[in-house]
Formats: C-alpha cells, sequence, structure tokens
C-alpha cells in the first residue's frame, strides 16, 4: 500500500471513531443534560452538585457505549486496569466541565437556567475534547495489527540463518 493510500486508510478508520466516539458522546449530552435540568428543577441542589450528579450519570452512561459500540474492537484483556483509567480521566473531564460551569455561577453570577445550561454545554465541550484524546490514549488502547509480535518481541529475537552456516 502506498504511503498515500495508507494515510487515507488511517484517517477513515479515524473519522470512523470520530463518528462513533460523536454518537455516544451526543446521546451522553443529551442524558447529562436532561439528568441536569431534572434535578436542577425537582430539587434544592445547589447549580454545581446538580451538573456534578448529571455527570456522573453520563459517565456510567458513556463507558458502556463507549466500551460496547465506539471501542468494541479494542483491547478488553485488562477491564479493570481500563474502568479505572476511564474513571480517572472521567473525574478530570468532570472537574474541567463543571469547573465551566462554578466559573460562571460563582464567579461572575450567571445562574439564570438559560445561563446555567450554556456555560455547562461549553464545559461538556471543553471536557469532551480531553476526553476523546485520554480515551483513546490510555483507556481504549488498540490491539496490535494482526500479525504483529507480542509486545515486546522484535525481529532481532528471530533466529536467523547465518551466511555460511547449515542449519541455523
Amino acid at each position: 500500500m502506498s504511503e498515500r493510500g495508507a494515510l487515507r486508510a488511517r484517517l477513515g478508520r479515524l473519522a470512523r471513531e470520530v463518528a462513533k466516539f460523536g454518537a455516544v458522546g451526543g446521546a451522553g449530552v443529551l442524558v447529562n443534560l436532561l439528568v441536569f435540568n431534572l434535578v436542577r428543577h425537582t430539587t434544592g441542589l445547589p447549580v454545581v452538585r446538580a451538573s456534578i450528579l448529571a455527570t456522573v450519570v453520563a459517565i456510567a452512561f458513556n463507558y458502556v457505549g463507549f466500551r460496547h459500540f465506539t471501542y468494541r474492537d479494542r483491547d478488553k484483556s485488562r477491564r479493570t486496569k481500563e474502568l479505572t483509567l476511564f474513571l480517572a480521566f472521567s473525574a478530570a473531564g468532570l472537574v474541567i466541565e463543571n469547573g465551566v460551569l462554578y466559573t460562571a455561577t460563582y464567579g461572575f453570577g450567571w445562574d439564570t437556567p438559560l445561563q446555567s445550561n450554556v456555560f455547562k454545554f461549553l464545559g461538556i465541550g471543553i471536557g469532551t475534547l480531553f476526553r476523546f484524546w485520554s480515551y483513546r490514549t490510555w483507556v481504549f488502547r488498540a490491539l496490535p495489527p494482526a500479525g504483529a509480535g507480542a509486545p515486546g518481541e522484535s525481529f532481532l529475537d528471530e533466529q536467523r540463518p547465518q551466511p555460511g552456516r547449515v542449519g541455523g
């Protein structure tokens, strides 16, 4: 395959990954905003606490979607490590997402329902950029290409016959 063809194939795989991530993430955004507004308008929880609760619900929803749809072809041999990393990076995303809302609400006093939803959505967007990078890089690791050796295996480890020697 030519270098140009290989690049086209890699870009095609990345585009499919971004589309799948976006489908799960888009559904997660809807879950997040629905839970946020439901909690905000039916309980007495402060806006950022309601947002954190909604984010946690969306994180659980997204893990199932990412594992079984977006990254179903990725390595499944280390689920405990995968889930631990997912939760750690999701927690960082939660801080990013809700930090934006916190700053708008308590730093600038922008806390009408419309303003809260706008800054919640903006925080989700910024957090999503971080999550996409971290999930694909650290959490849902790609399997090695078919025919590739085990990790740490090298072509130098192969027994090759030396010139002038019979039978290796």
